[in-house]
């Protein structure tokens, strides 16, 4: 992890469009030609993503994802929950799967893609994410271990500089989320599983369902009720590590409140961490 720049592979997908208008028909060409190079009808696994007004986000990451260097069969399937921009003109432009979830929510839009999927194997990915040319290598090859139901990846971010947030300051706050995923594994792997890169076995995912309501926390809701079934595993290798944006971030305003908040929540129920939570029925709990 380089704390001084994000990776060089990711410049390729910084386009310059503020909206689906601005995005010229050769860029939609050339992603399109990579698609068709990677894609196959019989897919082992299905890459999942939800987007709710990420005409030009969606762009980004799915271009990440047709430069993926795989021999693993897979697919991509777009999930539009709801939009109200030009997500959906995007979606139509690029040669993937989509389809569309009424029901808002994060939840309710994972749902939908799972029942769509064709693939054996489901990885999650995120509208806003960024991803390396290994990630479904390294993600599959953990995920196809014997007895591992779920898997999760790392992540980390793509510096904004001119809002405070440089490369050097995030590598400080996600060498402590590294840390904390540590010690959460030990006792609460679920709380580690974020929908910007997870995998588990389809089947298994169909038998538990996602929460379909809109409240943070689907991803290690369906985590935790694999758990039943098998093992949950990080996946550790950078080549695997997704990028995202600061846009999370920059809600709590600068760098240093942004430190101090998750410091603070992570203290607040460091305690717990030694413990296994309780079975509980995921689809009514509630965030605490």
């Amino acid at each position: 992890m380089n704390i001084l720049k994000a990776p060089d592979w990711i410049s390729e997908f910084n386009y310059p469009y503020a909206s689906f208008d601005a995005i010229p028909e050769s860029v939609f060409e050339g992603i399109n030609r990579d698609l068709d190079a990677v894609q196959r009808p019989d897919p082992v696994v299905s890459v999942v993503i939800p987007a709710w007004n990420e005409e030009v986000n969606i762009l980004r990451s799915v271009a990440s994802l047709a430069k993926l260097k795989t021999d693993i069969p897979f697919e991509i399937v777009v999930v539009n929950n709801n939009s109200t921009d030009d997500t959906q003109k995007t979606l139509d432009k690029l040669h993937i799967r989509s389809v569309f979830q009424s029901i808002q929510g994060w939840g309710p839009a994972r749902q939908m893609g799972l029942e769509q999927a064709r693939g054996k194997y489901l990885l999650t990915a995120d509208a806003d994410g960024l991803y390396p040319p290994e990630w479904i290598n390294e993600m599959m090859a953990v995920l196809q271990q014997p007895g591992v139901i779920c898997v999760y990846g790392r992540y980390s971010f793509v510096p904004t500089p001119e809002k405070g947030f440089s490369r050097w300051k995030l590598s400080i706050l996600e060498t402590m989320k590294d840390v904390i995923a540590e010690v959460r594994h030990m006792k609460r792997p679920h709380l580690n599983a974020y929908g910007i890169s997870i995998g588990y076995v389809r089947e298994y995912g169909l038998k538990v369902g996602y929460v379909m309501k809109k409240i943070r926390g689907e991803d290690g809701r369906m985590c935790f009720d694999l758990m039943q079934f098998g093992t949950v595993k990080q996946v550790k290798s950078a080549k695997a590590r997704a990028w995202t944006g600061t846009r999370t971030l920059e809600k709590d305003g600068s760098f240093s409140r942004t430190l101090y908040v998750r410091i603070a929540n992570e203290l607040r129920r460091l305690s717990s961490m030694f413990v296994a939570q309780e079975p509980h029925d995921t689809k009514t709990s509630l965030n605490s």
